[in-house]
């Protein structure tokens, strides 16, 4: 199954390969694609972020709102809303990870930085049902491959607790390289925690020549992701 790229906004030069619409790529779960958010999403992301609590909390940033209040159809407004402002402005790609039209999660590359920089972070997260079945590890598998193909950057990071062994099992099956420890990095579930930190660039990608397909190309030769 081939890897299908939106093409580039021609109201936003300063941000090519957005809008797109990537894959499909397949999983154990499900044909796994990327889209961006709409706001139709928000009932399910609430509705899986809600019931996922125990999963996710663990790994997310502090906040003084409490879980409910931070899954509101205002919050999802307001974060939607948010995500779209930087998409616009060419320093933040998110979108929703779909296996088989269903909404199971999320893939944002995040603090987009060009010129000697060029490089990008990778978040993500997918539902509880889609554990363990490769949704993950396609959804960054089909976002990093963006970002380093259509996108034109040349380096993606992926920040990880040392504890979230799913997430360091996903970048592991994309060839992810780590390159330290970050010591306490963020402000997680209230406290500041030590992260370790992972990368890819241009010159690692597996054939090199066309990182989308190469990197989709790596991911289904380990097995379609057995974690993540």
């Amino acid at each position: 199954m081939g890897v299908l790229i939106g093409p580039a906004s021609s109201r936003n030069p300063r941000h090519p390969g957005w809008p797109a619409e990537l894959g499909p790529l397949p999983s154990r779960a499900g044909a796994v694609r990327l889209r961006p958010l709409r706001r139709r999403d928000g009932a399910a992301w609430r509705r899986l972020r809600l019931r996922d609590r125990e999963l996710i909390e663990r790994w997310d940033a502090t906040s003084p709102l409490s879980w409910t209040e931070r899954h509101s159809p205002a919050a999802w407004r307001a974060a939607r809303a948010a995500l779209g402002w930087a998409a616009r402005r060419g320093t933040c790609l998110p979108f929703a990870v779909i296996v088989d039209d269903e909404f199971v999660g999320q893939v944002t590359l995040g603090g987009i930085q060009r010129g000697s920089v060029s490089s990008a972070w990778v978040g993500y997260w997918v539902s509880s049902e889609m554990t363990g079945h490769g949704v993950a590890t396609g959804a960054v598998a089909l976002a990093v491959a963006h970002a380093l193909g259509p996108v034109g950057l040349h380096r993606v990071e992926a920040t990880i607790a040392p504890e979230n062994a799913a997430s360091r099992a996903v970048v592991g099956h994309l060839g992810m390289r780590e390159e330290g420890l970050l010591r306490r990095y963020l402000d997680i579930a209230g406290a500041w925690r030590d992260h370790l930190l992972f990368a890819l660039t241009v010159e690692e990608m597996p054939g090199g020549s066309d990182p989308a397909l190469a990197l989709v190309g790596a991911y289904l030769r380990r097995g379609e992701g057995r974690c993540g």
